[in-house]
């Protein structure tokens, strides 16, 4: 863990509630499936968001408006500067996957997944992409990952656009020998169910503290309970447990 201070120089939106930030600082050691905690003035708790993309000193963070958080943090303008800790959380195993990986992200689950299909394919691998939304105007990053030269498949679960249903609903007719997703629990566990292969899942818990201390993002697993900041937020399939 690292506390940082960071120059905002993008801060747009992607659709009416998801925005794109843009910060320049001290990168060092951020890793695909990390996350930063956000220092907010007037705000109790920081907020934690996922890492989407880090290149040389820039850092891409995408966020959902949601709460008073995240509608400080859309108001906020180029060279604002912002208090972070980076370098939270356990990342993705990236060897775990041999030749073709499957990415499954559901809303705000997405952006973690940017970084992470960047590095598969800088590594030769094949990597094919399922991004769920509910309805079209909630679409984002779609050519953003076709960019990267990967497969993309979109699903809605109005059938708006793209395949009608979740992303459990695209993956019949992928070939692949290792998956990664990230979004909702209900999706995640769906997704638990329908994958052939072992696979790491990000999770999306409440944090306080963001960094271990309290306690208060524990969920339990084959080997006991797990931080979901600290040994989180990604977890193997062979150790979780799902709750009733």
């Amino acid at each position: 863990m690292k506390r940082a201070i960071f120059t905002i120089t993008q801060n747009e939106p992607l659709t009416s509630t998801v925005y794109r930030m843009v910060l320049r600082g001290d990168t060092e050691g951020i890793t695909a499936g990390q996350f930063v905690n956000i220092k907010l003035e007037g705000q109790y708790l920081r907020r934690p968001i996922s890492v989407c993309d880090c290149v040389a000193d820039e850092l891409t963070l995408i966020y959902k408006v949601v709460g008073k958080g995240t509608a400080q943090m859309s108001g906020m303008s180029v060279g604002e500067q912002l208090d972070v800790l980076t370098g939270l959380g356990n990342g993705y195993d990236l060897t775990s996957c041999s030749k073709h990986a499957l990415l499954l992200g559901g809303g705000v689950g997405v952006p973690p997944l940017y970084m992470l299909a960047k590095q598969l394919i800088a590594q030769g691998k094949a990597v094919s992409v399922v991004l769920g939304f509910n309805t079209k105007s909630e679409i984002f990053y779609e050519d953003e990952f076709r960019a990267l030269g990967a497969r993309v498949t979109v699903a809605t679960a109005d059938g708006s656009y793209g395949v009608k249903g979740f992303v459990t609903d695209a993956i019949s007719e992928i070939d692949y020998d290792y998956f990664y997703t990230c979004g909702p629990e209900p999706m995640l566990k769906a997704v638990y169910r329908a994958t052939k292969t072992e696979g790491q899942f990000s999770f999306e818990e409440r944090m306080g503290c963001g960094f271990g201390a309290c306690m208060g993002c524990s969920c339990k697993t084959v080997t006991g309970y797990k931080r979901i900041c600290k040994e989180g937020p990604v977890l193997r399939k062979e150790e979780i447990l799902w709750d009733a």
